[in-house]
């Protein structure tokens, strides 16, 4: 049986998770029976599992790349940070508990004991697993409580390949410095290493190639270009695209979520302070905490330049958590956001908002009118009444049962998802989807990965 497979990274947003995709594609085409796991993921980008959990968005986009569905052993442990120190911890797909950054290394033994039993649940209905660090491996500080790099590559007895991002610069640096800082036990691991995001005649590096490859004793994978026509989901918010002159507007939320709602729109802007520019559309997207971002919008004045948006004539548009801001009040009387336990909202749609648990999480089946529907889903907590009579619902779901909200040109909603592909949604909101065929492109993601790969180390890696 072939070894499980580890890609690792010299630091965050390398490459990883198109690196893992690709691989994951690849051995599907070929016949085998493949399926992804990252153990520890920290992302407000997440997204339901057939259990009715939730896992990163990466590594559902992975199982969709291993044409799998969604799984919680995928992804045992899932941080979803909802202050600047501490992070709400998903384990097995369901929320364990909230707590900060200090107390939760606190805990690595117990949740390293988790992600060893998902790995192994895997890898006993699986031929091949293939798997993505987190970060950098050579975190040196958090070595020791490591439950999902090296560690964990050392447990499984997976081949390592280490990949690094040649447009942030200094990449012999961080290549070597990384692979310098592992013990030598973790070290004899890594069997190849790859440079990612290289612009420009891929030659140009050849010197380079041999210089790393002299100095490491270990082989390049290949130069990897950068190409932008590849498009998959983003993993987190360093993967909002830069923003771009556009009559459609985004809220950056500081605790921003399933931001990938927003992928399929073309050119954005995405907003941190009031612009004076009159937008035909402005989205408050998913966060991860609707109370405190609320406070947030506020604080830069962004309340009040939604408002005037909205009487100059704009679409205003929430989604989950901006739908919640939208409304008269929301109130967390469990504490859960915040301390400030009810604060008013826009007062834009005549609803208000408890916060409450157990967190609801679920795929959404649409009507059949919606065609081919979109992949949508809930995932917050919480609920939100009317208290006006005859208020028009933003879609009836498939069961017949009303979502969101509508009053005048001010639209919200819970579902996430559909915005991703045409459907009436987009066309009630008067918006043109770029469409994207995922599978088409994990496609032209595995096609990447053997035209620029070196066939001898890739076959080697694979065994």
């Amino acid at each position: 049986m072939p070894k499980p497979l580890f890609i690792g990274g010299t630091a965050s947003h390398v490459g990883k998770s198109w690196f893992t995709t690709a691989f994951c594609r690849l051995l599907q085409r070929r016949g085998v029976r493949v399926a992804p796991f990252k153990g520890q993921n920290m992302s407000n980008n997440s997204h339901p599992t057939i259990e009715g959990g939730e896992i990163g968005r990466a590594q559902a986009v992975q199982a969709e790349a291993c044409r799998l569905p969604a799984m919680a052993d995928m992804n045992p442990v899932l941080l979803k940070p909802n202050s600047n120190t501490g992070s709400q911890v998903v384990v097995n797909g369901k929320v364990w508990r909230t707590i900060p950054a200090r107390e939760y290394y606190q805990h690595s033994g117990y949740l390293f004991e988790q992600v060893l039993e998902s790995y192994a649940r895997l890898a006993a209905q699986f031929d091949q697993v293939v798997c993505e660090g987190a970060g950098s491996i050579a975190e040196v500080n958090l070595q020791a409580r490591d439950i999902t790099n090296m560690r964990l590559a050392e447990a499984i007895g997976a081949n390592v390949l280490l990949v690094a991002d040649i447009e942030r610069g200094g990449v012999f640096a961080s290549v070597l410095g990384t692979i310098e800082l592992l013990p030598p036990h973790q070290r004899k691991l890594i069997k190849a290493f790859a440079i990612n995001q290289f612009r420009g005649d891929l030659q140009l590096f050849n010197e380079g190639r041999s210089f790393l490859e002299q100095r490491l004793g270990i082989p390049c994978l290949g130069v990897f270009p950068k190409d932008p026509a590849i498009r998959i989901p983003e993993e987190d918010s360093l993967g909002i695209p830069i923003s771009v002159d556009s009559a459609i507007a985004v809220i950056r939320l500081p605790r921003i979520s399933n931001f990938t709602d927003f992928q399929n729109l073309g050119p954005i802007e995405w907003l941190e302070a009031p612009k004076a520019k009159q937008f035909r559309i402005v989205f408050l997207p998913g966060t991860k905490n609707t109370v405190e971002d609320l406070l947030w919008l506020r604080s830069q004045g962004l309340d009040q330049w939604l408002l005037k948006q909205h009487e100059q004539g704009a679409l205003i548009v929430g989604i989950c958590g901006g739908y919640q801001m939208l409304g008269r009040s929301i109130a967390d009387p469990e504490g859960l956001e915040s301390p400030h336990g009810e604060v008013p909202g826009l007062n834009l749609l005549p609803v208000d908002t408890t916060l409450k648990s157990p967190k609801l999480v679920r795929s959404i089946n649409l009507p059949p009118h919606w065609g081919r529907s979109p992949s949508a889903y809930e995932i917050h907590m919480g609920t939100t009444t009317s208290f006006e009579e005859g208020v028009v619902p933003f879609i009836h779901l498939a069961d017949g049962q009303p979502d969101g909200c509508c009053k005048g040109r001010v639209f919200g909603t819970y579902l996430h998802g559909i915005l991703e592909e045409a459907s009436p949604a987009s066309d009630l909101l008067g918006l043109q989807i770029q469409p994207n065929d995922r599978h088409f492109m994990y496609d032209r993601l595995a096609d990447w990965l053997i035209e620029h790969s070196s066939q001898q180390v890739l076959e080697e890696f694979l065994r």
